[in-house]
């Protein structure tokens, strides 16, 4: 599935953060290594919209507590 979110949080020594997103309740876990477009580290902030991908874990709440995994994350470039 695709969908559009927004980033919640980011870790950024740990390399990983959360997205919102409708499509998703209760967030979507995002790691480092499924972020696209960018260069040396890989890492999101929060508020950044971005296009994701994602799949269901496994088991609820199986990835650090969410039931969802991002894939395939795009951030969204702004026009202004």
């Amino acid at each position: 599935m695709t969908s559009t979110g927004t980033v919640r949080f980011w870790l950024r020594e740990e390399g990983w953060g959360a997205i919102d997103s409708p499509a998703t309740p209760g967030g979507c876990f995002v790691h480092y290594s499924d972020i696209n477009g960018q260069r040396g580290y890989r890492e999101l902030v929060q508020g950044d919209t971005v296009d994701f991908e994602w799949a269901k874990t496994a088991h609820p709440g199986s990835q650090d507590g969410f039931s969802f995994r991002a894939l395939n994350v795009n951030r969204r470039v702004s026009s202004t």
